[in-house]
């Protein structure tokens, strides 16, 4: 097969084959041109003098009217590792006129990123998370994951080169918005995800799933957090089901979750659907540690996925980075609204996982479903056997004051045995059994009473 009906990923995987250098910072054209000049080399002198005369002064002046490699390196001058637009590292072409500009939402791009001339102006380092539109183009979100005024446009072509995805965190120098112009352009991609442009990245998707092992400290927490580790112990990678009713305490809990959840090692991120603003303000100050993307109830219902899909894709960049992310979510049901259709949450839930390859991370899910409606019931539906750990709350404990309001018999877990040493499961099981004796209200006192009189679940199993 010619090497010019390749796909991009196979040019990529011949030039390695060939050595060809920093081969993911060039242009499709100047990859082919690469190859075919690196596969000349390696025939020797004898395949070099076979080449017709008249072939060698074709090659150079089609070089000559792309630009060539010239263009390729002075692309590559304004820092080791970085990549530039090729479409506006230089040159002498016309510049393209506004109207041929499509602005956000309505085709390629608003802006062309430096397209096609030199920077002018002050540029301005800038990291953000890659929104991508469908048309190609994308934009650098900058606080948040919302769509601001101060959002940063990024060319298809900086996208194809860098091989850039949804939810990356990119960053680089950003140029000021040209006459007809509404947003600031990125220059140049200097890092992604915190590595060179240039680092070869597997898809989340490729990466090997395994049973999660690696527990979450929740045993000296907060009181929920310490009723969590107790029954139903958490470790990164799992997929968390809380199945709550109104009013029985979802919130409390998965704010004492995060919060000592946020001390350790894991990145914590809470996504929120289909909320109150005021709500979104009380999380920011309950759990500031935390990374809050909100889909707010004054949103429409596509907006609200976009976000939370976004968010999704920022921590699947992470955990293919090597971070360990725990996304906190509330609710699958509201987002299943947005979504017009419960089953599909099951692949944003279903992304959970503990990762084996070598300097990959995990995912955790921790998600909320409200199962006192019709809506609820069919997410639930949806989502049979894809948790790791079951929790249940009930609406008619938290209405006692009984805190934790958990309905103990109902909270399970897979894999226990994974997480716990031999005399830790077996003080556990007791605890248990003795619990499963009583009522669900007067087991839930016991247990927080418990709770209450020890400061960590290893005094508690100890006594």
């Amino acid at each position: 097969m010619a090497a010019s009906d390749l796909t991009l990923a196979e040019l990529h995987e011949r030039a390695r084959e060939l050595g060809v250098e920093r081969f993911r910072m060039l242009t499709r054209d100047e990859l082919l041109e690469a190859i075919e000049e690196s596969g000349a080399e390696r025939e020797g002198p004898e395949g070099a003098g076979d080449e017709d005369e008249d072939e060698r002064p074709r090659r150079r002046r089609r070089r000559g009217r792309r630009g060539g490699r010239g263009r390729g390196r002075a692309a590559r001058e304004p820092g080791a590792g970085a990549v530039e637009d090729d479409e506006g590292g230089g040159g002498r072409r016309r510049k393209r006129p506004a109207r041929e500009r499509p602005e956000e939402g309505e085709g390629p791009a608003e802006g062309d990123g430096g397209d096609n001339e030199e920077d002018d102006g002050e540029t301005q380092d800038v990291t953000g998370v890659l929104d991508r539109m469908p048309q190609g183009y994308g934009f650098l979100r900058l606080s948040g994951l919302e769509t601001e005024k101060g959002d940063v446009y990024v060319s298809a072509s900086q996208i194809r080169r860098c091989e850039l995805r949804a939810g990356d965190e990119v960053k680089g120098p950003a140029r000021p918005p040209r006459r007809g112009e509404r947003h600031r352009a990125l220059v140049r991609v200097e890092s992604v995800n915190g590595q060179t442009p240039e680092v070869e990245r597997v898809e989340f998707e490729d990466l090997t799933a395994v049973a999660p092992t690696r527990r979450l400290d929740l045993g000296e927490g907060e009181p929920l957090a310490r009723a969590i580790d107790l029954l139903t112990p958490l470790a990164l990678g799992q997929r968390v089901l809380v199945l709550a009713e109104p009013r029985s305490g979802r919130t409390t809990l998965l704010r004492q979750l995060a919060r000592t959840l946020a001390k350790g090692r894991a990145q914590v991120r809470v996504l929120l659907a289909d909320e109150r603003p005021e709500e979104v303000t009380e999380w920011e100050r309950a759990v500031p540690e935390a990374e809050i993307a909100a889909a707010t109830a004054d949103q429409e219902p596509a907006d609200q996925v976009r976000t939370m899909e976004l968010a999704l894709g920022h921590a699947k960049r992470g955990a293919e980075a090597g971070e360990d992310v725990v996304v906190i979510i509330d609710s699958l049901s509201r987002l299943a609204l947005g979504y017009r259709d419960p089953a599909r949450v099951k692949r944003l839930f279903g992304a959970g996982r503990e990762l084996s390859e070598e300097g990959s991370g995990s995912l955790t899910m921790i998600a909320t479903v409200l199962d006192a409606d019709e809506r609820g019931k069919q997410v639930r539906a949806a989502l049979e056997t894809t948790e790791n750990v079951l929790i249940r709350l009930d609406a008619d404990l938290a209405a006692f004051g009984i805190v934790p309001s958990l309905l103990v018999r109902d909270c399970r877990i897979s894999g226990e045995e994974q997480l716990r040493s031999p005399e830790e499961l077996e003080a556990v099981r007791a605890l248990r059994s003795e619990l499963a004796e009583m009522d669900p209200a007067e087991a839930a006192r016991e247990l927080g009473e418990r709770i209450e009189r020890t400061n960590s679940n290893a005094e508690l199993l100890g006594s």
